[in-house]
């Protein structure tokens, strides 16, 4: 079923370079090879889709979210040739990745079911007071798409945070074409959903361009992306250097867009010590299994773990050091990413004052090893070394002196994703003192869980302070991601035979302010 080609506005293309996918476990390479996008493709998807806009931009809300949904039938209908081919890609398994395209198809529809909704237009009418001196004029907004968006796939998710992802869906959502730069280290996966899209997009009758997808290893081939003047806002999840490189880029246009980029996180876990004193095992297995949980490759990953000294605490660590070595080693997705973590906890290692509490078992190829270290809180206060994300298996325990080092240590670190806090009853007098550093941190408080998982709801944050993500004001999972490709405009004093239809008066089934006071 595959052709190797990359997909420009409807058209399959080839090209003079080429790559090869590998197997994520056994770094053979696989059939076929895959085309490389020029920048001349680059900027024919980014014409095609601002060609498309206006037209996409103004569908019928229904018609917007029919789609979305014959998107999600697509993939849905791909079924096992799509898992098989990403779990050869990724070397994940297939009940992860089932569930990812689960994940990815219900949130195509969970956006179709807020575009039909309308409240994310934020529509606002402020009626003219002509008798008023000086007279105030009517004033109607809306929320409008920004225009085309440039997707880049996210390594660690192949479904639901690449080429029909969080950012895909949002973006389609709110009205602005998509151009995807594919990640190079699941190209087949990123065709077959393409080529799902591309169907619904005919089926729906679209113009080619609202959609294309452009393959490569070469990083100029974002850079064209992020730099095309017809791009008006970018999506990213991946490094924080890739990250800081696409910002850059979109800073130095002669039109600056906003780059939604999430980046990094250590993903702070506070073991209260009330809780520990009851459920040190039962805390020590549950970590275990977090931390080791897709060999680690979670943005979410519990990477520092916070505790007081004392007793439970010696019993906690003990029991991570006894369940350590029975975690297999598993797959990594890329030789590089496993390359980076083998330094990474390697650098841990060097590092004054940080001893190893146990690893797990050790693997061929490309596999990461489960590892968890040990640190006071001094040691870890006086070395900002060991609060830096080591993408993979790894976490560290810092353990404290008291509760006042736990906050101190929550207060200088940098912006998270996540932050949580196991405690018993007797814990939360403490716990609500940390609540408000952690609001400072973290994009979402997590109470007696693990963070190693995000739930797709109106409610979720996915977000946080820098560098957690680049804009802490958003979040790319959850309904609200929308809100990243919309911008408000307001209308003063058109005529009734002008304004959009959801700005006229009379009867609506959206919700509207409407001279101050909510109405639907």
């Amino acid at each position: 079923m595959l052709t190797g080609k990359f997909l420009v506005a409807g058209e399959w293309r080839d090209g003079a370079e080429r790559f090869a996918a590998v197997a994520a476990a056994s770094g053979a390479a696989l059939e076929p090879e895959f085309a490389q996008a020029s920048t001349d493709d680059v900027a024919d998807a980014c014409a095609a889709a601002a060609a498309a806009q206006p037209v996409f931009a103004n569908l019928p809300l229904a018609q917007r979210a029919a789609f979305m949904r014959l998107v999600a039938e697509r993939i849905d209908a791909l079924g096992d040739t799509l898992t098989q081919r990403a779990m050869l890609e990724s070397g994940l398994p297939e009940a992860r990745l089932n569930g990812e395209r689960g994940r990815t198809v219900g949130q195509l529809r969970l956006f179709a079911d807020e575009v039909e909704n309308g409240a994310w237009q934020g529509l606002r009418i402020d009626h003219a007071l002509p008798q008023r001196t000086p007279p105030k004029p009517d004033l109607r907004m809306r929320k409008v798409p920004v225009g085309p968006v440039a997707v880049f796939g996210a390594s660690n998710f192949p479904l639901a945070f690449s080429v029909a992802g969080g950012d895909t869906a949002s973006a389609l959502a709110a009205g602005c074409c998509v151009v995807v730069k594919g990640h190079p280290a699941h190209p087949g996966t990123s065709e077959l959903v393409a080529g799902a899209i591309l169907a619904a997009v005919r089926e729906a009758g679209l113009p080619d361009g609202v959609f294309s997808l452009v393959n490569g290893t070469d990083f100029t081939l974002g850079e064209a992306l992020v730099k095309d003047p017809r791009i008006a806002a970018v999506g990213f999840t991946g490094s924080r250097a890739g990250g800081l490189a696409l910002m850059n880029h979109a800073a130095a246009r002669a039109v600056p867009i906003p780059v939604y980029a999430e980046m990094s996180s250590v993903n702070p876990v506070v073991l209260m010590p009330a809780r520990m004193e009851e459920a040190a095992d039962e805390l020590a297995a549950a970590y275990v299994g977090s931390l080791s949980m897709g060999a680690g490759q979670f943005c979410t990953n519990p990477g520092i773990l916070l505790a007081v000294e004392g007793e439970a605490t010696t019993r906690f660590i003990a029991a991570v050091g006894g369940a350590l070595p029975g975690i297999p080693a598993q797959t990594m997705l890329t030789a590089g990413i496993q390359s980076a973590y083998a330094k990474g906890i390697d650098t841990i290692g060097a590092q004054p004052g940080a001893v190893l509490v146990g690893s797990g078992a050790a693997g061929a190829g490309a596999c990461g090893q489960a590892q968890v270290f040990t640190v006071s809180g001094a040691a870890f206060r006086a070395n900002p070394a060991l609060g830096h994300e080591v993408f993979g298996p790894s976490s560290i325990i810092v353990v404290c002196a008291d509760l006042d080092e736990v906050a101190a240590i929550l207060a200088s670190m940098e912006g998270q994703l996540t932050a949580t806090l196991h405690m018993a009853a007797a814990d939360y007098p403490a716990a609500r003192n940390l609540i408000p550093i952690l609001e400072n941190r973290a994009g979402r408080i997590i109470a007696n869980a693990w963070p190693t998982g995000v739930e797709v709801t109106h409610a979720m944050v996915h977000g946080g302070p820098f560098p957690a993500t680049s804009d802490g004001r958003s979040t790319s999972v959850g309904t609200l991601a929308i809100d990243r490709f919309l911008r408000p405009v307001s209308y003063q004093d058109l005529p009734a035979a002008l304004l959009p239809k959801a700005l006229l008066d009379g009867p609506s089934t959206v919700l509207r302010r409407v001279d101050g006071t909510w109405e639907a």
